[in-house]
């Protein structure tokens, strides 16, 4: 038996209809996208860019969105998380991947509308608001800019490393806060407010801080062909993947546990069971002696009668 098994959801434990769980989705990433962005973009041009201000507000909006839709959904907000749910029984297939859906969407609605709404000018082109808010790597990291003229790049193997990493303690926070049908403890939205801005500290320097492959895409679509030093499209695989492969590691860790856990309640379950057999046998065995004997005891008497009536 897995923890798949032994957690099942039933159409009478999901108290909330499908489609306002989606809906939910939806406008909850939709608002964690845009905001983002914004912090990213219009925050770094007000007062430059500061990490500490970028995690501890992402921080923030991540838990606030998650005490708003918590009880809805159960505030994934991110397709890794939707996946790491769909593998270890919180969630229903099919209501993953709406879900997914849903949260693309809402990132790629979040792009559009700050795309539109930035303002441009000769000097400050969509280009100079799109460096700090794209995720990626070497020529497209934001410090590039930095580094770069002292020959340093940051690479595509450490961008992996930190948004693995980080990917890994968003899950698992996402995961230890959700009980067996999904839905948020009392602690999830603090949880996923620390996990989420500790992600982004580790991962922003580097990658910008996707995190949340919805994130990364909302952002990549409308950047594109806008003049960055390599185009965030073709980049893009690596902000799902890494999430993703995140996902899967969190969710096999937790099958193997509530597998092992299982095995080592079932010899206890047997050795009780064979001992109540035992138990029923050797009654059963008791029962049958002493019917044996009263037999006896009725046959010995009923020859002693025979004998005397002969005698006589």
């Amino acid at each position: 038996m897995t923890a798949v098994e032994a957690t099942p959801i039933t159409k009478e434990e999901q108290s909330k209809p499908l489609t306002l769980r989606v809906g939910a989705e939806l406008v909850g990433s939709f608002i964690i996208c845009f905001a983002i962005y914004a912090i990213c973009s219009l925050g770094s041009a007000v007062y430059g860019i500061n990490m500490a201000f970028i995690a501890l507000l992402t921080g923030i909006v991540y838990a606030a969105v998650t005490v708003i839709f918590g009880s809805i959904s159960g505030a994934q907000f991110n397709p890794a998380v939707s996946v790491a749910a769909m593998l270890t029984g919180k969630t229903h297939v099919l209501d993953g991947i709406l879900y997914i859906i849903a949260q693309v969407l809402g990132g790629i609605g979040a792009g559009a509308a700050i795309r539109f709404l930035l303002p441009t000018s000769e000097q400050v082109t969509f280009k100079i608001w799109m460096t700090p808010t794209v995720n990626g790597f070497d020529k497209n990291s934001v410090s590039y800019s930095t580094l770069g003229n002292y020959g340093v790049t940051l690479g595509i193997t450490l961008a992996i490393a930190v948004e693995v990493v980080a990917g890994i303690i968003i899950v698992a926070s996402a995961l230890r806060t959700t009980d067996g049908h999904g839905e948020s403890k009392t602690n999830h939205a603090v949880a996923m407010g620390l996990a989420y801005g500790i992600g982004t500290a580790i991962t922003y320097p580097v990658t910008g801080a996707a995190l949340n492959p919805a994130r990364a895409t909302g952002i990549a679509i409308f950047a594109q062909n806008q003049g960055l030093n390599e185009e965030p499209l073709q980049q893009l695989w690596v902000f799902w993947i890494c999430p993703v492969l995140a996902a899967a590691v969190v969710a096999l860790v937790v099958i193997v546990a509530g597998m092992i856990g299982t095995k080592k309640n079932v010899p206890d379950t047997v050795e009780t069971v064979d001992k109540v057999e035992g138990n029923t046998v050797l009654r059963e065995a008791s029962v049958a002696d002493g019917n044996d004997g009263e037999q006896d005891e009725q046959s010995y008497a009923q020859a002693n009668a025979d004998e005397s009536v002969e005698s006589n």
